[in-house]
């Protein structure tokens, strides 16, 4: 079976790893995507035909699929994630490290002949704005429909990523297949995957390449996400000066006028979506979306930081999300979205926990079994997930596709912490800031494998997502502050949106509310209001807090911002004890950062 390339590309490496790759998989047949509509449609129309994907409703919601995958394949599989660096202390110790040489032959046993029976798709895309100097072109190839489908919401795919590939450009090869060949005639099972044990997310830091076996969920399949735009980026822009992060980016738009870009820091599941599409309830403040999920920033000219969203789609959280708790994500998903695991009612439309007050008396649950009201089981798994194009949100910003990006004024880290950290203060300066995103943790969601509700260090939020030993990844940050005038530098804040009080209950209303924090950023990042020097950082004056119409009480606000020295005391034991891990390669800036706040604390 030959390839006809001529109307397709004719970059002879991208041609050559095809053809290379064709060999090795076996293939049935070969599609090379142009990324248009028409191709879009009958791929979903394939997907339905085939009993995967469920036409939603067109009343409900048109334009939209449902479907399940495997009970085995819900989420990330970070044990089965590896860095494959030349050198094992280059992956560090937060990363799942195996020789290259080695992997490489699993590897190639593996997908040999993996691809029998099926077809296999050629998703060229670019991650970034079409043109960008700061966009990466990616090539993936795949057996899996479903992963075409949600690349082409996910990324700008097709004919357009290919010229601007040109005939020499440099890519990045994504290399999928769920592993599951087919004898002839075979139809396979409508969620094809392996076993956990056997599934392979493979990142080559040294050759910039991802393969993956085994999966056909989200991060784990949808290669441009995590694996290129967190993993291989990060290894890219520690080598060349910028920084690939996991961070939303929104702008923020003061009644006068005024606006500031801010970027923001979160694990998974911990509210970074309902930030990055908040609505405002302070009057005259407006916010619009550049991003929900990953910044890429370099400098500019000018010395400041400027951020683009690699992204053209959201993969975002279903459960929790509401017209209450994001009423922007609940508009973009109104039409044209893919649902994967969440329940399915009887009149043809979605539903999650937490999406309406009142449950319905009948679902079609994600494990696609009938479910009534007052089951023990979830109806929708708890990492459920709706792929939607980020042109639908109501706030998307115009900026969106800016090639330059957008200048950061503020950076905001932040983890899911019942007590301890206060709601809200700033770094005393860029190395302290990233002292703080070093130090993050939180409790544990059911984004990734583990125990929910567990403390877990996330520096950066990237414990996951970072391609290189982290220890090195703090010393790039402070590096990077090194790079310009501190004057420039974006200024860096903490938050908790989630201290509950003796009944375990959240003190802070978050949502919407949430503006009211922003907009004390916004006005710290001009020095227009003063604050307090604690321990911990810069913390508000209660009366600069605009907290208008909250009725918070006295005690309520001391909870919020309290100190707990004994406790922060158990917290350094703790920090200290995960930098530990880290060895040689912990920054003194970073121990130095530590010193200084035990000293703050025995003052």
């Amino acid at each position: 079976m030959s390839i006809d390339f001529s109307n397709w590309s004719n970059h002879k490496n991208l041609q050559n790893w095809i053809l290379e790759m064709k060999n090795l998989c076996k293939p049935e047949s070969v599609h090379l995507c142009d990324g248009s509509k028409q191709e879009f449609d009958t791929f979903c129309k394939r997907l339905e035909d085939e009993g995967v994907f469920k036409r939603l409703n067109p009343e409900k919601r048109p334009g939209s699929f449902w479907c399940v995958s495997d009970s085995n394949d819900v989420a990330r599989v970070e044990d089965r994630t590896f860095i494959c660096s030349e050198k094992e202390v280059d992956a560090g110790p937060t990363n799942h490290w195996c020789d290259p040489k080695e992997m490489k032959q699993t590897l190639l046993k593996v997908f040999d002949g993996c691809m029998e029976g099926r077809e296999m798709y050629v998703i060229p895309f670019c991650m970034g704005p079409i043109g960008s100097k700061l966009s990466i072109i990616g090539v993936e190839i795949t057996d899996s429909l479903y992963v075409a489908v949600n690349m082409f919401i996910m990324t700008r795919m097709g004919q357009k990523a290919l010229e601007f590939l040109g005939q020499s450009g440099e890519f990045v090869p994504c290399m999928h297949s769920v592993g599951v060949p087919l004898e002839k005639g075979e139809k396979g099972p409508s969620w094809p995957c392996q076993p956990t044990d056997k599934k392979y997310i493979v990142h080559f830091p040294q050759e910039k390449s991802i393969w993956s076996y085994g999966s056909g969920y989200g991060g784990n399949a949808l290669l441009g996400k995590k694996c290129l735009a967190l993993r291989i980026a990060s290894v890219l822009a520690k080598e060349n000066g910028w920084l690939a992060e996991h961070m939303l980016i929104l702008g923020l738009t003061s009644p006068e006028g005024e606006k500031k870009y801010i970027a923001a820091s979160f694990p998974s599941a911990c509210g970074k979506t309902n930030l990055a599409m908040i609505t405002p309830t302070l009057p005259g403040w407006k916010v619009d979306c550049v991003g929900d999920d990953i910044a890429w920033m370099k400098f500019g000219k000018d010395g400041k930081l400027y951020a683009i969203n690699p992204e053209n789609g959201y993969f975002g959280v279903a459960p929790g999300t509401s017209m209450q708790s994001n009423p922007n994500a609940m508009k973009t998903i109104a039409k044209n979205t893919i649902f994967t695991n969440v329940a399915l009612t009887d009149d043809g439309d979605v539903w999650w926990e937490g999406m309406t007050k009142e449950t319905p008396e009948h679902l079609l649950s994600w494990t696609n079994k009938s479910w009534d009201k007052g089951s023990q089981e979830k109806a929708a798994h708890p990492n459920s997930r709706f792929t939607t194009p980020a042109k639908q949100c109501p706030i998307v910003s115009q900026e969106m596709d800016n090639p330059e990006g957008v200048p950061i004024s503020a950076i905001i880290f932040g983890g899911r912490r019942a007590s301890l950290e206060p709601l809200v203060y700033e770094a005393f300066d860029w190395n302290h800031g990233t002292f703080l995103g070093a130090a993050l943790s939180s409790e544990m969601t059911a984004a990734a494998k583990g125990t929910i509700g567990k403390l877990r260090h996330d520096p950066f939020a990237m414990l996951p997502f970072c391609g290189y030993n982290m220890g090195d990844y703090f010393k790039h940050w402070i590096e990077m502050g090194q790079q310009s005038d501190a004057s420039n530098l974006p200024k860096i804040f903490h938050v908790n949106w989630f201290i509950k009080d003796e009944n375990e209950k959240f003190i802070w209303p978050g949502f919407g509310e949430n503006s009211r924090i922003l907009k004390w950023i916004f006005q710290r990042c001009d020095h227009k209001i003063e604050s307090l020097d604690t321990p911990l950082g810069k913390c508000p004056k209660v009366e600069d807090l605009d907290l208008n119409g909250l009725n918070l009480s006295k005690e309520t606000l001391e909870k919020l911002f309290h100190i707990d020295k004994s406790g922060w005391e158990e917290e350094i034991k703790g920090i200290e004890e995960y930098f530990s891990k880290f060895k040689d390669h912990l920054p003194n800036e970073i121990k130095d950062q530590l010193e200084n706040l035990r000293k703050r604390l025995n003052q």
